[in-house]
């Protein structure tokens, strides 16, 4: 399994992982002004993770991400992806927008460790969207990670990101 980053070192790759999060997820625009980071397994991509409407004043950034395998996901993709976000953006809060339907997902926030919050509508008229949020502090003590334990999330995990 590969972890590639797009940024403003990357753009086609960057522009590329975007436009297939963006079509996976309905949006009806492209993203602007983002980074995005692509996970591959024998020259295919398995998913993708889209880092927009950053807010770094207040140290807040949305994600949003598509899937083509359940097995895009592994510990390791989820301590690059947030490290990224905690400790290299140093933001304290990560918002994702995710469907109603999407009971997968939801899981999988939940048990690592994300708050809830169901917004009538918010994905139109007919379908409601839940936002979860993660804090910087839920993060680093929700367990998943042990090296959290050994002290090696203090920003030396080494995203390739801009």
């Amino acid at each position: 399994m590969e972890i590639l980053w797009g940024s403003t070192r990357e753009p086609g790759l960057n522009a590329a992982l975007g436009e297939w999060v963006r079509i996976r997820i309905g949006l009806p625009r492209p993203f602007v002004s983002f980074t995005s980071l692509g996970v591959f397994a024998d020259g295919e991509l398995l998913g993708a993770a889209v880092f927009h409407n950053y807010e770094p004043e207040s140290g807040v950034i949305e994600v949003s991400g598509a899937s083509s395998s359940a097995r895009w996901l592994p510990r390791r993709v989820l301590l690059e992806l947030f490290s990224y976000v905690f400790n290299q953006l140093g933001c304290q809060l990560a918002v994702f927008r995710v469907s109603e339907k999407n009971t997968r997902l939801h899981r999988i926030m939940r048990a690592y460790g994300f708050d809830e919050y169901r917004i009538p509508r918010l994905a139109g008229r007919n379908e409601d969207q839940i936002l979860f949020t993660l804090t910087d502090d839920a993060w680093r003590a929700n367990g998943f990670h042990h090296e959290h334990r050994k002290g090696i999330d203090d920003g030396k995990i080494s995203t390739q990101a801009a």
